[in-house]
């Protein structure tokens, strides 16, 4: 039976928490839309992946990840004010899309792709929080390991080329990390993003 090492394909599920087993459930992962991703590409925190190394198929783990090993501090300076006319379309302004509380894609000026989190609106600024979902917050997985195998040729191309992460949980968004934050899914899948 294969142990996960670099270049595996991993199949699990997990139940994530803030803090430890006692905390509230943020993200789940379940047998019919598992987490799937090639150990060793960069796609998942590193501490994610170096407490799976050498698990196999059938095996339960625990993980606790620091805010320093998952997605560090609160970074004051993500949290900005853009212009109201940032986000005109057509000389429109879409207060449905732009309403606080919500999440909306955006890119940066070097074509960075970014989830900003609507703080705040005014007559001539947008706040938006630029920090991961979960900065600052200390992460407990809790799963079980249901496939370790050989990943293909076409996978490693794919994927090493850019492809995702391969999460097919719910939690996944456009860029194959979690990051739906409407639905308490909050990119906790271990993507690197």
């Amino acid at each position: 039976m294969l142990e996960i090492s670099k270049h595996s394909m991993v199949t699990l599920t997990y139940d994530l928490r803030i803090d430890d087993e006692q905390g509230e459930v943020i993200e789940q992962t379940t047998d019919d839309k598992p987490l799937q991703f090639l150990f060793g590409a960069g796609t998942m925190l590193p501490k994610f992946e170096s407490h799976l190394a050498g698990l196999k198929q059938g095996e339960p783990f625990e993980i606790r990840l620091s805010k320093n090993d998952a997605y560090g501090d609160i970074n004051k300076d993500a949290i900005v004010d853009l212009p109201k006319n940032v986000f005109m379309v057509d000389g429109k302004f879409d207060d449905e899309l732009i309403a606080v509380g919500n999440t909306v894609p955006m890119m940066s000026s070097n074509g960075q792709r970014l989830n900003g989190l609507v703080l705040g609106i005014n007559h001539e600024n947008i706040k938006m929080d630029f920090n991961h979902p979960l900065a600052g917050e200390d992460l407990y997985f809790a799963g079980k390991v249901l496939e370790v195998r050989e990943a293909s040729d076409e996978e490693l191309a794919r994927i090493l080329s850019g492809g995702g992460c391969g999460c097919d949980s719910s939690g996944c968004g456009d860029d194959g990390c979690g990051d739906d934050h409407h639905n308490h899914n909050h990119g906790g899948c271990g993507c690197g993003c």
